[in-house]
């Protein structure tokens, strides 16, 4: 029998039902990711299993480096099998890894190998799966997948050439950028902050000399992701930003930076804080759900960032305060009705009942689940991790209302992390069923799996959608 077995992860007759009748079939809703909008324009080809699996996965770099892998064969200049063969070499360590599960589905579901990945077997996986990658470009995956959005992560210094493409290139999956402006907070370090304030200004059309010049051109580049479809933002945090802040001092900052030199901490946070409100208006004047990502302590190995770079696996869960800060900036915004829909993604378990309370304290009635504790994120993007999120927003808020799964991955490959997630969701519950501690009502319990994994999705961000996609 196959390791990926039907019922993999179903363990009581409820559950198996629940996801083969419920969940199983419904499209997948990706509404964060990091997947780069030129391969999808291009309808990339990949050369190799390697380029489609193991490029830019940091997930496998961090599990490859504990397995005693050289860089060489993670982030370095190894030929494509040889850093092939060193991730089956590591997969047989594996074992209890979100990894091993993820890897075995890929397998599986893209390119029907029931083998277990090891030593043994990398020849013969190699050999079969690069014989079918001619057939699975970009296009052909997102297809396969049964994918109705990805939003993209771009910044706003990003020319929208590239998602007009797409759009032009008839592909069923529609693919939206979400507004990712982390880049222009970063006074602190103002040699790259310039490079970058030069890049938007050419991108806007606009000179950017002073502060308002860069809300002009902050706001004129909301303005185009809203032109070309994108109604969402994303913020990456160590925690929310609301120390009070006028516009002479944000002014003030932006001038330091501007001109060379970085201003001090305490006013660098409190110019973060500034543009954060003006996010947060623009996002709920326009209609936008706004994403904020926190707690993550990036970069930690000094070594390495200076020869990987960041996003390539030197990152941890951090234990920042979240919720005063947290509760500052959700206020500010309420107090003048300028609130957006919100997810709140938190990467510390320690923090899940604090996030999942705090989402109730803003909720006002007007959108169904407006503020979001958003799904298990990056360490947490595991079994265990999600259904601790999901026994928090059980116990807190209201899990029929979540808006579900979504991928935060780089790779064509990772959408069976619905799957995994749909499972996850439909053992718990099942579970419930059969324990007494829900109604065996398939029509009430079958009905919030399927919005969970899709519906709910579609209804609270409003994209538009393909129609075989939008039908309630």
């Amino acid at each position: 029998m196959s390791f990926i077995s039907e019922d993999f992860l179903l363990s009581t007759p409820q559950a198996r039902e629940l996801y083969h009748t419920y969940a199983k079939d419904e499209p997948i809703y990706d509404y964060h990711c990091h997947l780069p909008p030129q391969q999808i324009a291009d309808n990339h080809t990949f050369a190799d299993l390697q380029e489609i699996w193991l490029a830019g996965d940091h997930y496998k770099w961090r599990a490859m480096r504990a397995n005693g892998v050289k860089e060489e064969f993670c982030t370095g200049g190894a030929a494509p099998y040889a850093k092939f063969t060193a991730w089956a070499d590591t997969v047989p360590h594996t074992l209890r890894n979100p990894l091993y599960h993820w890897t075995h589905l890929e397998l599986k579901r893209y390119f029907g190998i029931d083998s277990l990945l090891s030593p043994k077997t990398a020849a013969d996986i190699w050999k079969q799966s690069n014989a079918q990658l001619g057939g699975l470009r970009v296009h052909d995956l997102l297809t396969k997948s049964k994918v109705a959005v990805v939003c993209t992560t771009d910044d706003p210094a990003d020319s929208l050439d590239l998602h007009a493409k797409i759009k032009a290139s008839g592909l069923k999956t529609r693919v939206y950028p979400a507004f990712r402006p982390d880049k222009a907070l970063a006074v602190g370090n103002p040699a790259a902050f310039n490079a970058w304030l030069e890049k938007l200004g050419g991108t806007a059309g606009v000179s950017i000399k002073t502060f308002d010049d860069l809300l002009t051109a902050l706001k004129k580049r909301h303005d185009d992701f809203h032109a070309a479809g994108g109604r969402l933002s994303d913020h990456g945090l160590e925690s929310a930003l609301s120390e009070p802040c006028t516009h002479a001092q944000a002014a003030a900052a932006f001038d330091s930076a501007r001109g060379g030199k970085a201003p001090a901490a305490a006013d660098a946070l409190r110019y973060g804080s500034y543009l954060m409100l003006e996010f947060g208006r623009w996002d709920a004047a326009r209609g936008w759900t706004k994403q904020l990502h926190l707690g993550a302590l990036r970069n930690n190995s000094t070594r390495l960032l200076a020869k990987l770079g960041p996003d390539t696996g030197l990152d941890s869960i951090g234990d920042f305060p979240q919720t005063q800060s947290l509760s500052r900036y959700l206020d500010a915004l309420d107090q003048t009705d300028q609130l957006p829909k919100m997810i709140l993604y938190n990467v510390n378990p320690v923090q899940n009942y604090a996030f999942g309370t705090m989402a109730g304290n803003f909720q006002d009635g007007s959108v169904a689940g407006k503020l979001q504790f958003g799904s298990g994120w990056w360490f947490l993007d595991q079994k265990e991790g999600m259904e601790w999120q999901m026994n928090a927003l059980s116990n807190l808020g209201l899990l029929s209302r979540f808006v579900g799964m979504l991928t935060d991955s780089r790779s064509f490959l990772s959408y069976p992390r619905h799957e995994y997630f749909r499972r996850v969701l439909c053992n718990l519950i099942g579970k419930d069923i059969a324990s007494g501690e829900i109604p065996d009502d398939r029509e009430l319990v079958g009905g919030m799996i399927k919005n969970i994994c899709f519906g709910n999705a579609r209804d609270y961000f409003g994209l538009e959608l393909a129609p075989e996609f939008a039908k309630k």
